[in-house]
C-alpha cells in the first residue's frame, strides 16, 4: 500500500543543489525563463518534463505519477513530501486550491547524466477570489534508473532565488504539510 511506504534511506544525499542561473545582463540569479535560451532534451527526457509539468498543470493521474520513484522526495518552499503516495496528495491537491494553474513558459537549463533542470513561470489563479500570482521558480530534478527506467527520485522547486533550508519552524511545517495533505487531497492509494 503506497500510503505505508518508507522514505528513501538516503534523502539528503540525492537532494539536487543547482547552480543559480544568472540573468546575462545583471549577472545576478534569476529563475525568469526564456524559452528560446532552453537546452535540447531527449525523447525520455522530454516525456520527464512533460508528466511534471502536467501536474503543474493540475491533472494528476497515476501515469504523470509514476515518472517518480516510489521512495522519492518532493521540496518546495511549503512542503516535504518523502514518498510517492505524499507527493500524489500535493499534485491532487492544486484543482483544490487553485482555478487554474498555467504553465506560462520553460527553460531547461541542465541536463547532464542524473539531473533535470529548467526555470518555469507557472500562474496560479485562487479558486474562488480568482485572484492570480505569477511565481518564476528553479526546477532540479534528480534522476535514478529504477526498474530500467529514469525515475525521479527528488523533486525541488525553488521560489524566488532562493533555496530553502530544513532546519526550523518552516521545516516542520513543510513537513507536517507534506505528511498530512494527503488526508485532504485523498490521492488513489494504487500510486
Amino acid at each position: 500500500m503506497p500510503s505505508t511506504t518508507t522514505p528513501h534511506p538516503a534523502q539528503r544525499a540525492v537532494e539536487p543543489h543547482p547552480t543559480p542561473p544568472l540573468d546575462p545582463t545583471t549577472h545576478q540569479p534569476s529563475y525568469a525563463p526564456n524559452p528560446d535560451a532552453s537546452l535540447p532534451l531527449s525523447p525520455t527526457r522530454q516525456a520527464i518534463q512533460r508528466h511534471i509539468l502536467n501536474l503543474y498543470g493540475g491533472s494528476a493521474s497515476a501515469s504523470d505519477m509514476q515518472v517518480y520513484a516510489e521512495q522519492a522526495v518532493y521540496d518546495d518552499p511549503l512542503s516535504y513530501c518523502d514518498t510517492r503516495y505524499k507527493i500524489a496528495g500535493q499534485w491532487y491537491g492544486i484543482p483544490k486550491l487553485f482555478a487554474r494553474s498555467e504553465t506560462l513558459a520553460t527553460e531547461v537549463v541542465a541536463s547532464p547524466d542524473d539531473e533535470l533542470v529548467w526555470k518555469q513561470r507557472q500562474r496560479y489563479t485562487v479558486a474562488g477570489v480568482h485572484a492570480s500570482k505569477v511565481v518564476d521558480s528553479l526546477v532540479s530534478l534528480r534522476l535514478e534508473a529504477v526498474g530500467g527506467q529514469e525515475k525521479v527520485v527528488y523533486h525541488k522547486d525553488m521560489w524566488n532565488e532562493k533555496d530553502y533550508d530544513h532546519e526550523g519552524f518552516g521545516a516542520w511545517v513543510k513537513k507536517l504539510n507534506g505528511d498530512k495533505l494527503t488526508h485532504v487531497t485523498q490521492p488513489p492509494e494504487e500510486i
